[in-house]
């Protein structure tokens, strides 16, 4: 974190030249994801929340890896550790009685980032409508904020890939018609929302698919976020289907395999043993149809949050626990091999950087996001 006095346009400078910023190249992916707010000019630092596409220097690269070895040198005790992945649920279910639904803002930048949580005939209408929500800047919030700012997309994304000599997704999600009923079984296109806390997520999809043939379906092991959910006025048993899980634990989901369309999971791995993901991640593509996606947004490496750790949270390298018992693990584009262990192809794995400014006490921090896209490949043609 940085503070800086108003009138110190050197120092402003200085930040500027440091930091370079530019946009990056973008590859095969849609036209400025990630936000195309570039900061061109030192003396304009202050004029808005957040800056995108921060470029760091080897310099910077390395005074933030000795940072992040400084405030993980002593590890909290292995025989105390293991309370912190037995009592989870406890420690969230307490943040949910504290904070209830007021502690994270609505994530209405999802369909900015993530076209592809809706059915492909309705993607340029949300996504535009979801531009025209979040033009203005956005403003952060609490010690764990995941409210990133505004997007700017320039165009509608391709529908997922599928080769000519592969059935239609819909005539081969045979689950849906043999087995026993069960909660969207009539819904073509599916959503699961994993760790889905109070709904930051869910009530902006809701409010998306209530008019297209979608479903939506949230999960979280906190039984008080689950009612929180059901108990918000927007929530619509017609639309979506909010139930308690713990996706740590194999336990059946109300919906067969093989028949989701999408799986998101916004800042909730994380918050999970980096032993345990792996696993994770390979129960819930046997859930994913073929074509199916996977989209993955989550804390990463050497953002402002690891680095203001005091001494003594570290569970292990680049995993802590906060005061409050909750956890939080930061990631770095190896999140790839979590994906392709579990048969997926990689769409998107980018790493976000972002300055984050308060500019009423003029301070500045460095943020990292990772953001990644899988998809579950559709069997070889044996002809």
């Amino acid at each position: 974190m940085y503070k800086v006095q108003s009138s110190s346009v050197a120092w402003l400078a200085q930040v500027f030249n440091r930091f370079s910023f530019r946009l990056k190249s973008t590859g095969g992916r849609p036209s400025a994801p990630l936000g195309s707010r570039i900061l061109t000019d030192a003396d304009d630092i202050f004029k808005h929340n957040m800056w995108d596409h921060v470029q760091w220097t080897e310099e910077d690269r390395e005074n933030f890896r000795q940072k992040a070895e400084e405030n993980s040198c002593i590890q909290i005790p292995l025989k105390e550790q293991g309370r912190y992945d037995k009592e989870a649920c406890q420690y969230w279910d307490r943040f949910y009685q504290t904070h209830q639904d007021k502690f994270f803002k609505d994530r209405k930048w999802l369909f900015l980032e993530f076209p592809e949580l809706l059915p492909s005939g309705s993607r340029c209408q949300a996504t535009s409508r979801g531009l025209g929500d979040e033009r203005g800047p956005s403003t952060p919030t609490g010690s764990r904020t995941d409210t990133e700012t505004r997007q700017l997309p320039q165009n509608c994304p391709i529908d997922n890939h599928r080769h000519a000599d592969t059935p239609d997704p819909e005539e081969s999600d045979q689950a849906a018609t043999q087995t026993a009923p069960f909660p969207g079984q009539r819904a073509p296109f599916r959503i699961l929302e994993i760790g889905c806390g109070v709904g930051n997520s869910v009530f902006p999809i809701i409010d998306s698919i209530k008019d297209t043939d979608a479903f939506l379906y949230c999960c979280d092991f906190s039984p008080r976020a689950i009612q929180l959910v059901k108990v918000h006025p927007a929530y619509d048993e017609s639309t979506c289907h909010a139930f308690v899980h713990d996706i740590c634990e194999d336990a059946s989901f109300p919906f067969p395999t093989q028949s989701l369309d999408v799986i998101l999971a916004v800042f909730v791995l994380s918050s999970i043993h980096p032993d345990r993901i792996q696993g994770i991640v390979n129960r819930l593509s046997t859930y994913l149809k073929h074509g199916g996606v996977f989209l993955f947004r989550d804390y990463g490496r050497y953002d402002f949050s690891q680095l203001r750790f005091k001494k003594g949270r570290c569970l292990s390298e680049n995993f802590y626990t906060r005061g409050d018992g909750t956890c939080v693990y930061f990631f770095s584009k190896d999140v790839h091999g979590l994906f392709s262990n579990a048969g997926l192809e990689e769409v998107q794995n980018l790493v976000d950087r972002r300055l984050q400014v308060n500019r009423g006490k003029k301070v500045v921090m460095h943020r990292v996001w990772m953001q990644s896209k899988y998809r579950k490949m559709y069997p070889l043609s044996s002809s």
